[in-house]
């Protein structure tokens, strides 16, 4: 498979792997579906070390603890879904499995083009009532996975997949909130790039993301989220002062609205 096949869609089992597509019979649960997927994404990487260190874009390494996203962590984001797909993304440029869980507008171009290899994404846009053991069982498998909880997230549950989370070494990103994750995530600031005039179109987003954690200051630092190039990277200084943007623009795409 290539980083630009299609992502594996849970509710059909589309692309799994290069010897075909396969659909499962049409009672088969959200859940037994999970479970089969997982028992194939073992026999593709093989065991997966608890230890194995979570990879991260260079441009989000100064809002993290220790400069990396840390297995067996939970963190969440609120006010771009561009940023969580971004989180996802270094660990998947350097050979992990991901999962999106309970959004259903992923957009798999725009998770492209931040790097996210598509032929190692597994997407599960509405697990319904099963969404925790069904991301408690893409964890143990999966490097980082992306959720989106369908309702409040009570304390137990969250303490529940945490310590899944610690004994399998994964990352969970959380669009929206969480109780006590280690970090919190936050656009607080920003501005679209590339209407002038009432006309023209949206070619980058500059924006001021807060990371906060459990214990210790907040950190802020200014990225394009993206950039014209569709990256996401640290805005320049020299642009921060001016409100420049890089001459190569480009329409933006986002991972999900």
């Amino acid at each position: 498979m290539s980083s630009t096949d299609p992502p594996v869609r849970v509710d059909s089992f589309e692309h799994l792997f290069d010897h075909g597509a396969m659909t499962p019979p049409a009672d088969v649960s959200t859940l037994e579906r999970v479970r089969s997927l997982q028992e194939r994404v073992r026999q593709v990487q093989g065991t997966r070390p608890a230890s194995t260190p979570v990879d991260t874009l260079p441009a989000l390494s100064g809002l993290l603890p220790g400069g990396t996203l840390h297995a067996g962590g939970t963190y969440t984001v609120s006010g771009s879904s561009t940023l969580a797909a971004a989180m996802a993304a270094g660990a998947s440029q350097a050979g992990a499995w991901c999962a999106v869980v309970g959004v259903p507008t992923f957009g798999a171009e725009a998770a492209a083009a931040l790097g996210v290899d598509l032929a190692r994404t597994v997407v599960l846009p509405d697990p319904g009532e099963s969404w925790l053991p069904a991301t408690q069982a893409l964890v143990d498998v999966l490097g980082v996975v992306v959720l989106r909880p369908p309702s409040r997230v009570r304390e137990g549950e969250a303490t529940r997949l945490a310590a899944r989370l610690r004994q399998r070494g994964a990352a969970l990103v959380v669009l929206g909130d969480w109780p006590r994750p280690d970090v919190r995530l936050e656009v607080v600031g920003g501005a679209w790039v590339g209407l002038g005039s009432g006309h023209g179109r949206l070619a980058a987003r500059r924006a001021t993301v807060r990371a906060t954690p459990r214990s210790g200051r907040p950190r802020e630092l200014d990225l394009w989220l993206p950039g014209p190039d569709q990256q996401v990277s640290l805005v320049s200084p020299h642009a921060a002062r001016t409100g420049d943007a890089a001459p190569a623009l480009a329409p933006v795409r986002e991972m999900a609205s």
